[in-house]
This record gives structure tokens, sequence and C-alpha cells, in this order.
């Protein structure tokens, strides 16, 4: 089986600010070839739980799965990746362009707390499985109260 890869870190790099976000979010309902910055665009993803797991899945037909990373922390999952445009007839006349290339991002945050060395992917028919393990809950201890003052 092959392996997407993973990188696991603390923290995700800060990209466009909200204000851009939804500028580039409206325009791109207009027209989904329309960015601010380089070409990209937002697979769709469903993300769901059961008892012991998050599962995330991202549609991302047409992308090569070494073109794919995936970084987790304990509360977030970041999916990025790129699917190269294909070649386009020069002798033909397109009615119609939908498909979106280049480059994609999403980041999702997770309802609990994850254990980031329980982490698994698989890549099958356009779709990216991302299998997420909840962290244990945190076991509770009694602590007895004593009289004394501590100095």
């Amino acid at each position: 089986m092959d392996y997407i890869k993973i990188r696991f870190s603390n923290e995700f790099e800060k990209g466009h600010s909200k204000v851009e976000s939804a500028i580039e979010d409206i325009f791109r309902s207009i027209n989904p070839m329309f960015s601010l910055e380089e070409r990209t665009w937002k697979p769709s993803m469903d993300i769901y739980e059961t008892k012991d797991d998050i599962i995330i899945r991202a549609e991302v037909a047409g992308v090569d799965k070494n073109r794919l990373e995936v970084e987790i922390s304990s509360r977030a999952v970041k999916i990025f990746g790129t699917r190269q445009e294909l070649p386009r007839s020069s002798n033909a006349t397109y009615r119609l362009a939908e498909i979106q290339y280049g480059n994609f991002e999403r980041i999702l945050y997770l309802p609990t707390h994850i254990d980031t060395e329980d982490v698994s992917t698989a890549y099958a028919n356009g779709f990216l499985e991302v299998r997420l393990a909840k962290q244990k809950s945190d076991k509770t201890y009694t602590i007895p109260v004593s009289s004394k003052k501590r100095t």
C-alpha cells in the first residue's frame, strides 16, 4: 500500500486574511477560474466521526497522490496539493471549461483532540480518506484535601 505524505506540526502557516478570502470566494462563485493569487481551488470534503475516529474524505480526482500532503496537529488537519492541468487541444473550440486546476488547500478544525501518532490515509477512485484516532479521555484523579497550609 502506498501512503500519502504526512507532516506533523503544531501550527499552520497564516494564509489569506478573512477579508481577502471572502472577496475571493465571492468572485470565485461567479467565475471559478478567478483567484487573487495563483490559480487555486477547494475540493469538496466530508468530515464525520465514529466513537473512536474522525474521518475526512476529500474529493481530489485527477490529483496525483505524490502531489498530496497532509499536516496534522491535535486539533486541526491541513490537506493541500496540486492538480496539473491536462493538455488542451489547439484545434478545438471549448464550449465549457469548468474543471479547476492548480493548487488547493483546506484547513479543517476538529471537534475533539486527536492522537497525532495514530493516523492513516488512503487514496482510491479520486478520494483521499484521512482516518484520525480520537485522543483517549483523560483519567480522573482524586486528590486528598489537607487542612494544613503550605508555606
